[in-house]
């Protein structure tokens, strides 16, 4: 047989296998395609790449510059516009019509100031920086959802806006990106992180409050320093300190509704250099966390009249701050209960719905509350456990910490059929809910 007939046949197969999904396609058969396709070896290789290149050079919040610089690149591989740069170091992309209604899917960039003990060729390279929450793998899989995305443009109908965010451990990304602008026109964002926990091919959801808002604090509590032989001629304000710290527990169990989660938490107590000296002043600080605004608020409060008023009956002054530019409180996550119908329509579609699990709210606390404070916004939770592992894998924040490859696909199939889906069952010209917050819960 000629070579140009070789070469014939073969391009045949390659459109009969390789053909794009049909636009008419049911939509409860988009999740399952999506996800056979995001399978395939050659995208599954393609992000195992991207997922260890990036790995490799963790970056903390607002330094990911390499970390945009490879979305970048792989974005323009796929000739997907975008805009850069927002808030600093993050990204938008567009993959669609340009024009409503606009549906954004999000990941963070940042990694942790952590030094990784887990040994593999691509180990970070950044000594004491390490991707131990898997924002490597959200970032691979929003990136491995642009790639279905715009395999299947004609599926679309209207815009998706692809929201790569810096600094989501503490620093707040999302608000700045809102302040940049990236939810302008959007009626709706999805999100998701990685959960070890959770057996492979599982997903977690859960209408309302996923994870609780969270804020910190410090205290500097100032006496008189003296000796440690003769306390009646200094003013101590490490028993003023401790005094606090016990004082502040009983907000928790005594002033708030015991079916109202409240998690009020001291973690930094530093004062004295010297065994037998009394310090000038010491300092502490901690955490608060809430389901509602309404009892984050209250703690606020309450955290600074407790501190003040018992370092007073120590003869001691205390001033308190909260929150910081660099820190700012977060908001409790909270779910829109119509876009949770809509995720286990389509995570039921692509995994059976045996496979999408109930989850019990957290302590913890997610920046992606600051979308859903303007927007309706769905947070989801994907499972990345080696069902055949006998041990119990390492947990976020370890640095132990290793993020299962093979939930790539499902990540980025996920990603992609909600936002498809979002857009065939919205009404073309829906206004954004502009007054959509969560004040109380």
């Amino acid at each position: 047989m000629s070579n140009s007939r070789w070469a014939f046949l073969i391009c045949i197969a390659f459109l009969f296998f390789c053909k794009p999904i049909s636009a008419d396609l049911n939509p409860s058969e988009i999740p399952p395609k999506f996800l056979n396709f995001a399978k395939k070896a050659e995208i599954f290789d393609w992000m195992v790449g991207i997922r260890r290149k990036i790995h490799e050079n963790p970056e903390l919040g607002y330094q990911e510059f390499e970390t945009s610089n490879l979305i970048k690149q792989e974005l323009e591989k796929m000739g997907i516009s975008y805009k850069h740069p927002v808030a600093g170091t993050g990204l938008l992309g567009f993959i669609g019509s340009g024009q409503p209604p606009f549906v954004a899917i999000r990941a963070d960039m940042d990694a942790l100031a952590l030094q990784e003990m887990v040994e593999s060729d691509y180990k970070s390279k950044n000594d004491g920086k390490m991707h131990a929450c898997g924002h490597d793998g959200h970032v691979t899989m929003l990136l491995g959802a642009a790639r279905i995305l715009q395999e299947h443009r004609n599926l679309l109908k209207g815009t998706v806006v692809l929201v790569f965010q810096p600094a989501e451990e503490g620093g707040g990304g999302a608000r700045k990106m809102i302040e940049a602008g990236s939810l302008d026109d959007v009626q709706a964002i999805f999100g998701l992180h990685n959960d070890p926990l959770l057996p492979l091919g599982q997903v977690a959801c859960r209408p309302g409050p996923l994870a609780a808002g969270s804020g910190i604090f410090e205290a500097e509590i100032s006496g008189k320093g003296g000796h440690a032989a003769i306390p009646q001629q200094a003013i101590d304000p490490i028993l003023a300190a401790s005094n606090v710290v016990v004082s502040l527990q009983q907000l928790v169990s005594r002033e708030s509704d015991p079916l109202d989660s409240l998690v009020l938490t001291v973690a930094k107590f530093r004062g004295g250099g010297a065994f037998n000296v009394i310090p000038d002043s010491v300092t502490i600080g901690g955490t608060f966390r809430a389901f509602s605004v309404k009892s984050l608020r209250y703690l606020k409060q309450r955290i600074e009249e407790v501190i003040v008023g018992q370092a007073a009956v120590q003869r001691c002054n205390a001033t308190v701050a909260f929150d910081t530019e660099e820190m700012p409180m977060y908001p409790p996550t909270v779910n829109d209960k119509e876009l949770h119908k809509h995720f286990q329509r389509v995570a039921g579609d692509m995994l059976g719905t045996a496979n999408v699990t109930d989850y019990n709210p957290v302590m913890g606390a997610e920046d992606f509350s600051f979308y859903q404070e303007l927007i309706p916004g769905y947070f989801f939770i994907l499972g990345t456990r080696d069902k055949a592992a006998q041990e119990q894998p390492a947990l976020l924040h370890s640095p132990y910490f290793s993020f299962n490859e093979d939930a790539l696909p499902v990540g980025a199939a996920l990603h992609a059929s909600l936002a498809v889906r979002y857009l065939l069952e919205s009404r073309a010209g829906s206004p954004t809910d502009n007054g959509h917050r969560h004040d109380e819960l």
